[in-house]
């Protein structure tokens, strides 16, 4: 009975189900939770190889029609389609208030196609004017317009009636627009490749949306949002943008990731399981999907402290802020205080190259009549399951 129950035992032992939590081991990154990733930090990395340039390129055909066709129209910047088939022109005209645009759709040798946007949408960030992966729709940020309105033909002007023995009917022309809902404030707007169905994906009106992108599969937008009041605070102490990070689906859902101001806009793993933004120095990082997501807070105070030490030491730039907004020369204590190297910013800039690859660029930006990024470096999170996950 013993040798019975012993063997009995070992079969159990051999036959444990392979589904139990605890024996269960990640294929991939994206199987792992955001809680339980871990992470080693290397600092003052080059910068990742698919670093998009600030500066889009442009569409040369349509920069050409609008040096020749378009001279009064101001181009500001061209977004060409993923599979280069189509083209986004974002441009202003006299009438157009500053930092405001209108957006054009254009093939990608010159042709124009139709105007995208309609008079009473005006579009802001042009940064944020962006193609889907897939190029099947467009994304943009837009809010009502300001232009004035344009003045009635004065009767005089009129043309006279020609008598005739009977009348000839004239065809109606239908608006070039169909009814929009314009907001007075920055909402996410969303249409198909051929700039038709065009509608607001956001509609709170009172919260300035920005910093938009798309999910590489084509899922959902990724944005940042924060309160009209809260904007022009930062914008009175020449503070950048900040917005709570937000996923918002191609069917207008929205799923508020954090109740704190992020700073850098919100970066997606290419697999498109999670999403990154950054606190300052920390770095928030969140389960775009499943039934219970997770999210995570690296610190990473310490390591940028230490690497910027390091980094001025072997530079050799230590020395006083050349201004009083410059990020923390020194920070008050309660008995003395604390020298914080130069060469240490926070966190303006995430690029998620590859699953397991996470850079961070730290940064000094100041604000005064344009954005200007200085001190630049960048650092690399190397991301991993944690033990717990892995059963050891």
């Amino acid at each position: 009975m013993l040798l019975i129950a012993l063997g009995l035992l070992m079969f159990a032992a051999a036959c444990h189900d392979d589904s139990d939590p605890q024996r269960l081991r990640p294929r991939q990154l994206r199987d792992v939770p955001a809680r339980a990733l871990a992470f080693k930090f290397t600092a003052d990395v080059e910068p990742p190889a698919s670093l998009t340039t600030e500066e889009a390129k442009t569409v040369e055909a349509v920069q050409q029609d609008f040096d020749t066709r378009r001279k009064d129209d101001a181009l500001s910047r061209t977004v060409l389609s993923p599979d280069g088939h189509r083209a986004l022109a974002v441009y202003s005209t006299a009438d157009d208030s500053s930092q405001t645009y209108r957006i054009d759709l254009y093939s990608s040798d010159g042709n124009f196609i139709r105007n995208l946007t309609p008079p009473d949408l005006a579009v802001v960030f042009q940064d944020s004017v962006v193609w889907s992966p897939d190029s099947g729709m467009i994304a943009f940020i837009g809010r009502k317009s300001t232009r004035p309105e344009p003045s009635p033909t004065p009767f005089a002007e009129e043309e006279p009636v020609l008598p005739s023995g009977s009348p000839v009917a004239t065809p109606s022309i239908p608006p070039a627009f169909a009814p929009l809902a314009v907001f007075s404030t920055e909402q996410v707007y969303l249409c198909n490749r051929d700039g038709y169905d065009l509608k607001p994906l956001t509609t709170r009106d009172g919260l300035i949306y920005f910093g938009l992108s798309w999910a590489p599969d084509n899922h959902a937008l990724a944005a940042l949002a924060c309160r009209e009041s809260e904007w022009e605070s930062r914008e009175r102490e020449f503070k950048p943008p900040a917005g709570r990070p937000r996923l918002i689906s191609t069917d207008g859902q929205e799923r508020l990731l954090d109740d704190e101001l992020a700073e850098a806009p919100l970066a997606w793993a290419p697999d498109s399981s999670k999403v990154a933004t950054a606190f300052g120095v920390d770095i928030g990082i969140y389960d775009a999907a499943g039934r219970s997501p997770t999210q995570a807070r690296i610190a990473l105070r310490e390591r940028l402290l230490t690497a910027s030490a390091a980094f001025d030491e072997r530079s050799q730039t230590a020395k006083p802020s050349p201004s009083p907004n410059k990020t923390g020369t020194t920070q008050p204590s309660t008995n003395t205080e604390v020298t914080v190297p130069f060469s240490f910013n926070p966190i303006v800039r995430l690029e998620w190259p590859a699953p397991d690859k996470l850079y961070v660029e730290t940064a000094y930006i100041s604000v005064r009549s344009e954005i200007i990024k200085t001190f630049s470096r960048w650092h690399l999170l190397m991301l991993s399951p944690q033990a717990a996950v892995l059963g050891r």
